[in-house]
């Protein structure tokens, strides 16, 4: 479900690459932070984005997960929520269920069994000729952390379509099989091979669209102690503190990238036009040393400012150092003798009277071709610096 780009205070979702979606009113990643975040890294300041990373990082325990039951109408959502909460039908709290479609708009419940997490129980689909695009728009599909996936008697295409978006949207997702005590007693087959013969098909119309094989598990809602239901308990417990942050490590990282990105797209338009002398205050353009010094100024990986993170997330000095800045100038410099040789070189011709040897021998295009290879190396290290930042800071800090 893809969107275009536009002013996320007018959004309910801010939108990055790779269909990464935030919510406009998230406790986490607010449309200031995201701001910040992005501004600190645009401007090269490293030890700033540790600082912000840090309080985002602080506020994660605080945060309320929100998994979303789903599936086509019929399948047993509402008696899944019950069972994975540990209640029956007939208390209080429990999610109504019955053999027509009982649940007609999202429901939310809480279970003391996973504290800090609501399982919201979703209109089935299928009931109508809802498509499945407009079906998660309209249920919001993307403001959940975690997608179950419901299913029973038939894996079907909205089944397929379900995960697909989900993969698309890249949600963590499982697929549940239920009523399986019916499929047994019905059934003339084994139960071992019963089973392999569930599992292999919703494997195969799975890999039919390419979609990556799922945390899948069989169980009975009228036995919730048996077959795959404790193991997607514990896979869940399990997860649920994996998504807060891994997911905010790929989601702050795509961030960080596409800053980078976008920065040196404008630095390349600057070398295209020749002016980096005006644009980037480079005073030699034709220095290769130069360039790359100013490089590392802007994306704040020069050694000092390596040296700073380091001591911030008290590391050694030299953690984020694996090269040198001698190393690297030393390359520069034998690079730079070719480039910035050939240049004076070819004014030398040019005097004597030989204007066709300097395109010959110096080519603009190539000085442009030289510029551009230093800035893509120095912002490549730059998104290896943020990476390694973000998963220190990230599982350092987090509770």
């Amino acid at each position: 479900m893809e969107e275009t780009v536009g002013s996320s205070e007018d959004k309910q979702f801010a939108y990055f690459s790779n269909a990464v979606f935030i919510p406009k009113g998230s406790s986490v990643l607010s449309v200031e932070v995201v701001k910040s975040l992005e501004t600190a890294v645009a401007s090269g300041n490293m030890v700033e984005v540790v600082s912000i990373v840090k309080e985002i990082v602080q506020k994660v325990p605080r945060t309320t997960m929100k998994i979303a039951v789903t599936g086509d109408s019929g399948n047993g959502m509402s008696s899944f929520i019950n069972a994975l909460r540990v209640i029956g039908h007939e208390e209080e709290d429990s999610a109504p269920t019955g053999v027509v479609r009982t649940t007609q708009k999202p429901a939310c419940y809480s279970s003391s069994h996973f504290p800090d997490v609501e399982l919201w129980d979703l209109p089935g689909l299928g009931a109508t000729a809802q498509s499945v695009e407009s079906y998660l728009d309209e249920m919001q599909i993307s403001t959940y952390e975690l997608i179950i996936i419901i299913a029973s008697e038939q894996f079907s295409a909205n089944h397929v379509k379900l995960a697909k978006a989900m993969q698309r949207m890249r949600k963590r997702f499982y697929v549940v099989w239920t009523k399986l005590d019916r499929d047994l007693s019905t059934s003339t087959i084994p139960e071992p091979q019963l089973l392999q013969n569930i599992q292999r098909n919703i494997q195969e119309n799975l890999r039919k669209e390419e979609v990556k094989e799922p945390h899948l598990f069989l169980v009975s809602i009228l036995k919730p102690e048996s077959y795959d239901f404790p193991k997607l308990r514990e896979t869940l417990q399990k997860d649920l503190s994996d998504i807060k942050y891994h997911g905010l490590l790929e989601t702050l990282y795509q961030i960080c990238e596409r800053t980078i990105n976008e920065r040196v797209e404008s630095i390349k338009k600057s070398i295209d036009t020749d002016r980096l002398q005006s644009d980037l205050e480079i005073l030699d353009p034709n220095n290769s040393i130069e360039c790359w010094k100013v490089f590392q100024k802007i994306f704040g990986v020069h050694d000092e400012s390596l040296h700073q993170v380091a001591l911030k997330i008290g590391k050694p000095d030299t953690y984020f150092t694996t090269s040198t800045e001698s190393q690297d100038m030393q390359r520069y410099q034998q690079d730079g003798w070719t480039w910035g040789g050939l240049f004076h070189f070819g004014r030398g011709l040019v005097s004597t009277g030989f204007n066709h040897m300097q395109c010959c021998i110096y080519p603009p295009h190539r000085r442009y071709m030289q510029q551009k290879v230093v800035l893509d190396e120095t912002a490549g290290k730059a998104k290896n610096v943020l990476l390694e930042i973000l998963k220190d800071s990230i599982f350092h800090w987090k509770v």
